[in-house]
């Protein structure tokens, strides 16, 4: 086994209807319970965030969900409050097939700092702890789907190529913000750091 697929923030909150809703990020939903079917090793990832969390626009005055602010460790975009530990919003997908995971790795969790990618907190430092369980594993190839493309698997894809894993990412199971170009921005850096975009019938 040197596969593996990592399922990104397949969360209600992203969906429609949800608190920071993804355009068509029920979408995928199907494509993705397909591919987790035939996949060697799967794991979930999941943004889960205190309740006040410093990336909300809501913990500062006279900000707005969508303003930038500079953090500590630099630049951050502000969200409406979502993905709140134990929330119904925190919770996955009720069509996605959880059980199919070897791991659930949380994210978000500190409330100073937040955390876009699977491996490593905003400050491009703190592991997530991802890292270690795949190399323990022998797992060397991922390929990665889910919420946001221009987010969370944008960040968690470049993260995982400069660690030295080759890293697929299938753009047909997942869904974009594109927040002011944040899209095109995304694409070009993955494509820069030796990610395969790659777009397949799912």
């Amino acid at each position: 086994m040197t596969t593996a697929l990592i399922v990104i923030d397949v969360q209600k909150d992203f969906c429609p209807g949800g608190a920071l809703a993804v355009p068509g990020g029920d979408d995928v939903v199907d494509g993705i319970n397909r591919l987790m079917a035939g996949a060697e090793a799967v794991i979930l990832t999941q943004d889960w965030h205190p309740a006040g969390h410093s990336s909300f626009a809501s913990s500062h005055d006279g900000k707005s969900p969508y303003d930038m602010i500079d953090m500590p460790y630099g630049p951050q975009v502000l969200w409406p409050d979502h993905c709140i530990q134990g929330s119904l919003g925190a919770q996955f997908h009720p069509a996605l097939q959880t059980d199919r995971a070897d791991m659930i790795i949380r994210k978000g969790y500190n409330p100073a700092i937040d955390s876009y990618s699977a491996l490593f907190e905003n400050d491009h430092e703190t592991p997530t702890g991802l890292e270690g369980y795949l190399r323990t594993r022998g797992i060397t190839d991922l390929t990665m789907v889910g919420l946001a493309l221009d987010f969370c698997v944008n960040f968690s894809a470049v993260d995982a190529a400069k660690q030295g894993f080759s890293v697929t990412v299938r753009e047909d199971l997942c869904r974009a913000i594109d927040l002011d170009g944040s899209l095109s921005s995304a694409r070009a850096g993955m494509q820069l750091a030796g990610v395969t975009l790659e777009t397949g019938n799912g």
